[in-house]
């Protein structure tokens, strides 16, 4: 593994240096960096990719096709002349990529991009400038995938006014049923006509600030990074390109740590203001800034600001938000209307609401199930003291055993994965040393990845649970701990993500001379270079982990997992590897057939899986824009939702403790809002449907384990 990262480095660096140096023609290449990093990304997928795609004209009308749709994702931006106009680049944006042809498509694509904007901003403002008719029968299809671009001017106008109206009319509806609600004269009194005027007002708030972020934000290097990255996923999906301000906050993903202010932020009204401060932070420490100030600008020490006015607040984080004790200047409005430059120097933040939790649950027994919550893998290598996802689990297990558990749960729903070194760690928690993944690379040599250590910290009865949106790393875990017979699998197939990802450097270069070059960083491109297999040789990949007993999931049929993802690679099997699987430890294929068995007949997961059925039937359905018709639409819709959540929550809560240690954590936090949300997170975890069978599973589990000790 450690050569393979030598060799991409050095192909990384040989390409930039012949990139840096000449072109084609032996010219000066231009000082724009973008074919230079087209050609750099072009070489990595082609050369390096698991498994490539040569980069021709068919890739180049994927290209196209993609970067179109991405771009124009409500289908009534473009006109059937424009895409006609374009289709003469089609085929050669793959020319563009190996540097034979200069970058056209690009230039012509962003003219009419920018000429339609301005037009779909005067149609959306004309349109809403009037009342809607609520009483006429028509329809609006809201799957885009469906419609094809819009023939001409009065087509899109057509289109986009039954779009803003079925806009208008949900927030219409809204405000009819706030008003019946009311016992307050001002609202009471509100006609027909104000309130849907107050609805489209609405409207149109929501669409001058999503085309002013447009207008203002994405545009030159922002929409070309967005090019770049369609290009790498269409390798496959978890090939992306990070432009530079994006490593860091990929980075503090990964780590679960970042350096910033101290200060939770709230968009209102196209302005980024300050909701809450935390205690003993940046923020708070210097005395200058409140909740409900607005901030205007934010300046990088002495650079020049940034004017963050209609910034989503992702955008505005990632400015706020730089390295260890840097500066960064905000210009702040007071809530009297004063304007004033406060100078703030970053400090780590401590994101532990992302780490690893746990809790005690008392059965009607008296005894006591551990509860551990996994939210990802997360790893911060650069620090021999951050924090482990594997060494923060084993911590809460040592608690948890002190407190005399008799079966333990680790919940992995929604975990989307991490670091593949923490779950190897993890796994060896619960098995005492051998394989846990086998890896492959694209010249197909498999390596098997084992837990080295004999011990074992945790070796009774165990329940994993997962759903559609477990992935990568949560499901190598799953799959060992079910291949290992170790624990019982509970939730619904996990989401199939079975690929590795690299990130690769695209920053300064080495030229023939061997210098590094002045140019700027061009930022990273996460790369998929090897496939995970279970250690019964099966990949993880688009199958993902089929759960020991499944359990209907508010998420099952949406299409959101790996192999609904057109780009996806596909599965295949290697040999498997040479392990042991346990014979008697807490693992009855009765036990699980008969669980099945029973929840087949549960009439709340059958009536969740009905319910589930009927909501991604109708999500493609053409919707009415009649007002009766409407309302009518969306009371089943809202009847059925508001079943499903009562059905996922349960009245007769599980008796619930802190263990003594988190105590202060939960009830006595100097940070109230966040004690709040631990208390919140306990109370969650007592009304959980799906806690609530894991926990039945695991005390059957523990009465095999009191029998098998017999």
């Amino acid at each position: 593994m450690k050569s393979t990262k030598g060799l991409i480095l050095l192909v990384v660096f040989l390409v930039g240096g012949l990139f840096v140096a000449f072109s084609n023609n032996g010219e000066p290449e231009p000082k724009t960096q973008e074919p230079r990093l087209l050609a750099i990304v072009g070489e990595l997928l082609e050369k390096q990719h698991y498994s490539p795609q040569n980069i021709n004209d068919d890739f180049s009308k994927k290209i196209f096709n993609k970067f179109i749709d991405e771009m124009d994702g409500d289908r009534y931006l473009f006109l059937q002349s424009d895409i006609n106009e374009l289709k003469k680049f089609e085929t050669i944006l793959d020319d563009e990529i190996h540097g034979s042809s200069k970058i056209q498509f690009l230039p012509a694509f962003n003219k009419i991009y920018d000429q339609r904007t301005d037009e779909v901003i005067n149609t959306f403002r004309k349109i809403l400038d009037k009342p809607f008719n609520y009483s006429i029968d028509e329809y609006v299809i809201t799957n885009n995938a469906k419609q094809e671009f819009c023939k001409d001017a009065a087509d899109r106008e057509e289109r986009m006014r039954k779009k803003l109206k079925y806009m208008a009319l949900d927030r219409y509806v809204d405000l009819l049923d706030s008003r019946s609600k009311t016992v307050i004269d001002s609202v009471k009194n509100t006609t027909d006509a104000q309130l849907e005027t107050e609805a489209r007002t609405k409207i149109l708030k929501a669409m001058e600030k999503i085309y002013s972020r447009i207008k203002t934000k994405f545009i030159g290097e922002e929409r070309f990074n967005a090019y770049v990255n369609i290009i790498a996923n269409l390798m496959d999906p978890h090939t992306d390109y990070f432009p530079p301000i994006e490593k860091r906050v990929f980075d503090e993903q990964m780590s679960g740590r970042f350096f910033g202010i101290g200060a939770q932020l709230q968009e209102q009204d196209g302005y980024i203001k300050i909701a809450s401060l935390m205690p003993a932070y940046p923020a708070q420490r210097s005395g200058e800034i409140s909740v409900n100030d607005v901030i205007l600008k934010v300046a990088q020490g002495k650079e020049e600001p940034i004017d963050i006015i209609g910034y989503e607040i992702t955008d505005a984080v990632k400015l706020i938000r730089g390295k260890k004790d840097t500066e960064v200047q905000l210009t702040i409005k007071k809530v009297d209307g004063t304007t004033k430059v406060v100078s703030l120097i970053r400090a780590e933040i401590v994101q532990d609401e992302a780490y690893v939790r746990s809790a005690l649950i008392n059965n009607d027994k008296g005894e006591k199930i551990g509860y551990v919550w996994v939210p990802d893998f997360y790893a911060n290598f650069e620090d021999v003291n951050g924090a482990r996802c594997s060494e923060d689990v084993a911590k809460e297990i040592v608690k948890l055993k002190a407190a005399n558990i008799k079966g333990l749960i680790v919940d992995l729903r929604y975990n989307g994965g991490g670091s593949l070194y923490e779950v190897v760690q993890m796994v060896g928690l619960f098995v005492p040393g051998g394989p846990v993944v086998q890896v492959r690379d694209k010249d197909g040599k498999a390596t098997v990845l084992d837990d080295r250590t004999t011990s074992v910290l945790y070796n009774g009865p165990l329940t994993v649970m997962v759903n559609e949106a477990s992935a990568s790393a949560s499901e190598i875990f799953a799959a060992a701990i079910q291949d290992y017979n170790r624990g019982v699998i509970v939730g619904s197939s996990t989401y199939g993500k079975g690929t590795v990802q690299r990130n690769i450097p695209l920053t300064r270069r080495i030229d023939f001379m061997g210098n590094l070059d002045g140019q700027k960083d061009l930022g990273f491109l996460k790369l998929t270079f090897q496939k995970f297999y279970r250690i019964n040789g099966g990949s993880t990949q688009l199958k993902g982990v089929t759960p020991d007993i499944a359990l209907p999931d508010v998420l099952d049929h949406l299409k959101i997992r790996e192999k609904d993802n057109t780009s996806s690679l596909s599965w295949d099997e290697i040999k498997k590897a040479n392990y042991n699987p346990y014979t008697n430890m807490y693992y009855s294929p009765n036990l699980i057939k008969k669980e099945n068995e029973e929840i087949a007949k549960n009439t709340t997961f059958s009536l969740i899986k009905e319910n589930t059925h009927w909501l991604n039937k109708k999500t493609d359905e053409p919707k009415p824009l009649q007002l009766e018709k409407y309302k009518e639409y969306q009371q089943k819709i809202a009847s059925t939702v508001e079943q499903n959540n009562k059905l996922t929550k349960v009245n007769d809560g599980l008796n619930i403790d802190v263990l003594k240690e988190d105590y202060d954590k939960f009830y006595n936090n100097p940070d109230k809002a966040k004690g709040e949300r631990y208390q919140a997170w306990l109370k969650a975890i007592k009304a959980d449907l799906y806690i609530h069978q894991s926990v039945k599973i695991t005390k059957n589990l523990m009465s095999d384990a009191v029998a098998l000790n017999k």
